[in-house]
C-alpha cells in the first residue's frame, strides 16, 4: 500500500515538472515591446517598475524578485516573458549574460540627473557645463563606450587628476547601481556617475569624496547638507524637484524590457 502512495506521488510530482517545464518552454519568443501585452514580468520588490509597466500593459502578471539580477536570471530561465528595470541597468547585465538583449523601445521614457540643494545655482551651472564639454570633446561617447559595452564587464575608470586647492565636494551615491555607481574589484566607488562627478572637481580645483549609502538616503542627506551633490542613475521627477535642484539631464533612458535573445 505504502509502496502504491509512494510510485503515486513521484509520479504526480513528474507530470508537475513537466507541466512546468513546457510552460517555460512554450514561452513566444518577444522582438517587439508589444508582444508584452498580457504576458509576465519579473521586477525586484520594492521599486515601481510594475507600476510603470501597468502605466504601458494594464494586463500585465508580475513575479516579484530580490534584486534586478535575479529578475533577469528568471527570464533567462524561462519563468518570465520579461524583467523590466532601469534601460541602462538592463543593458549592463546583459552584456554580461549571454542569450539576453534589451528591446531597443522603452516603457516608459526619463531623464536621469545630478541633484543640489535648491541654493546651490553656481554648482549645477557647473555641472551642467562640465556635462555640455564632455559631449562636446567626444569624452562623454567614449564614456558611455567603456561603462556600457556591448558585451562583458565596464572597463576600468580612468584616472582624472584633482588638485584639491579649494576644496573637497561631496558626492553622495549609492553603488548599487551599475554602471552608474558600483563597487569595482578593490571594493572602490567607481562608475559613469562617478567619473563626471570627478569631471566636475576638476573644474571646480577641488578633490571628490564619494560618501555610499543607502538610495532612499541620498536625498535627505543631501538636504541634510552632508553632501554637496547627489548621483546614482537618479531619475529627474516633478516630485523630487520640490526638494532639490537637478542638473539638465545627462543620460536619457527609462524603464525597459529584457528578454531572451
Amino acid at each position: 500500500m505504502h509502496n502504491k502512495m509512494f510510485s503515486a506521488i513521484c509520479i504526480g510530482l513528474i507530470f508537475t515538472a513537466l507541466l512546468m517545464l513546457s510552460a517555460c518552454s512554450k514561452r513566444e519568443k518577444v522582438t517587439q515591446l508589444q508582444q508584452l501585452s498580457g504576458k509576465q514580468f519579473a521586477v525586484p520588490t520594492g521599486t515601481v517598475a510594475d507600476k510603470l509597466v501597468l502605466s504601458k500593459f494594464p494586463d500585465a502578471k508580475f513575479q516579484y524578485y530580490n534584486s534586478v539580477l535575479d529578475s533577469a536570471l528568471a527570464v533567462q530561465a524561462g519563468k518570465a516573458d520579461a524583467a523590466a528595470y532601469d534601460e541602462p541597468i538592463l543593458r549592463n547585465i546583459a552584456a554580461k549574460n549571454k542569450g539576453l538583449t534589451v528591446l531597443p523601445e522603452l516603457i516608459t521614457k526619463d531623464n536621469y540627473g545630478f541633484a543640489v540643494q535648491p541654493n546651490r545655482r553656481d554648482l549645477k551651472q557647473a555641472i551642467d557645463l562640465v556635462v555640455s564639454e564632455l559631449k562636446k570633446n567626444g569624452t562623454y561617447d567614449a564614456m558611455l563606450q567603456r561603462w556600457l559595452p556591448k558585451t562583458g564587464n565596464p572597463a576600468p575608470m580612468p584616472e582624472i587628476k584633482l588638485t584639491g586647492s579649494k576644496g573637497v565636494l561631496k558626492f553622495g551615491t549609492s553603488a548599487v547601481t551599475e554602471p552608474f555607481s558600483f563597487m569595482d574589484a578593490s571594493h572602490t566607488v567607481v562608475g559613469l556617475d562617478i567619473e563626471i562627478a570627478r569631471y566636475v572637481a576638476q573644474k571646480l580645483d577641488m578633490t571628490l569624496e564619494v560618501v555610499n549609502m543607502d538610495f532612499g538616503a541620498m536625498i535627505p542627506a543631501l538636504m541634510a547638507g552632508k553632501v554637496d551633490m547627489i548621483g546614482a542613475c537618479i531619475t529627474i521627477t516633478d516630485e523630487r524637484a520640490k526638494k532639490v535642484l537637478f542638473s539638465e539631464p545627462y543620460y536619457v533612458g527609462g524603464i525597459a524590457a529584457l528578454v531572451k535573445e
